[in-house]
């Protein structure tokens, strides 16, 4: 077999490449979305207000910044990937979110005012979980969060990345960042009802349902899992973000349709991103919120609060 090349640039394995492969989890994730369509719903359909609440902000769209992480090792010409993005979310009024980055590039990104949500590896050291959360808190952060999901690397054992050892996610665990922060606490890569009450009765108050570009092999299509984890979580207060190919405004109505009250836009900004820089993810994500408020029109839903499920045929 041929070696998979990234369209990408930057150093090898920066940015993970669909190998379309049965096992790549990108590939089963789209085929699933694509296989999901809508009926139109146009009589007495009005043009739609995409505004929407998320940890008591008020936000222009549900469609959300994606937890990126290590852009900048790409930019050129001293432009910062990850600065940029967030600068697209301020102008987007739009909710940034921001992975694995040391304290002080955090900091800048924080300093662009964008409302940021900081999600934090699984790191063997807990000492360094608490502390990132407390800068996260220190700047401005209005949630912080935990990939649960990055814990074993490809060679079957705990992974490292940056040369820091990640491990294991305890509900235990949990339970103690939940405490160690006044801000509300996200369990982020939930692909299961499993994992989706545990993070519950942790205290999160949030969960992003997520394969993580295909970290899991042979993983299920968010979009497949939601609405069991929506049917489980009914009345707990917990709020539902979902990603993993959402790359149109119609791939996010059917993410919302079926439960996500949010959703993060990863790969489909990541080229307007690398060419264009913050110009370039501002018309993308405009783009898709015109299509989104298009699909909403055709199926008679007025707000975000009003997406039906069985609108869908899957």
């Amino acid at each position: 077999m041929s070696e998979i090349k990234s369209p990408w640039p930057g150093p090898k394995g920066l940015i993970p490449v669909t190998s379309g492969k049965a096992d790549d989890a990108n590939v089963y994730n789209r085929a699933y979305l694509d296989s999901i369509h809508v009926e139109m719903r146009v009589i007495d359909a009005v043009l739609p207000d995409l505004g929407c609440q998320i940890f008591g902000e008020k936000f222009s769209s549900p469609i959300m910044m994606p937890a990126f992480s290590h852009l900048n090792k790409v930019g050129k010409d001293g432009k910062k990937p990850m600065v940029q993005y967030a600068e697209a979310a301020l102008e987007l009024n739009a909710l940034n979110w921001v992975g694995m980055e040391p304290n002080d590039e955090y900091a800048e990104i924080a300093a662009v005012g964008a409302k940021t949500v900081r999600i934090i590896k699984p790191f063997m050291d807990h000492d360094k979980i608490l502390d990132e959360i407390k800068f996260a808190e220190e700047h401005g952060a209005i949630a912080v969060g935990i990939d649960i999901d990055h814990v074993p690397g490809t060679d079957g054992k705990y992974d490292v990345v940056d040369g820091f050892h990640l491990g294991p996610v305890m509900q235990e665990d949990l339970e103690k960042y939940v405490a160690a922060t006044e801000l509300p606490f996200v369990a982020k890569g939930v692909l299961s009802v499993q994992d989706a009450v545990k993070a519950k009765y942790a205290g999160c108050k949030a969960i992003v349902v997520s394969h993580h570009h295909g970290r899991v092999p042979f993983g299920i299509a968010p979009a497949q899992i939601l609405p069991r984890i929506k049917e489980a979580l009914e009345g707990s207060g917990v709020v539902i973000f979902a990603d993993c190919s959402i790359d149109t405004g119609y791939d996010a109505y059917k993410l919302l349709s079926l439960g996500a009250d949010a959703v993060a836009v990863g790969r489909g900004i990541l080229g307007p991103l690398l060419k264009e820089g913050r110009e370039g993810v501002t018309k993308k994500v405009t783009e898709m919120n015109q299509q989104l408020s298009e699909l909403m029109m055709y199926t008679g839903i007025k707000d975000t609060c009003s997406f039906d499920k069985s609108v869908l045929y899957i």
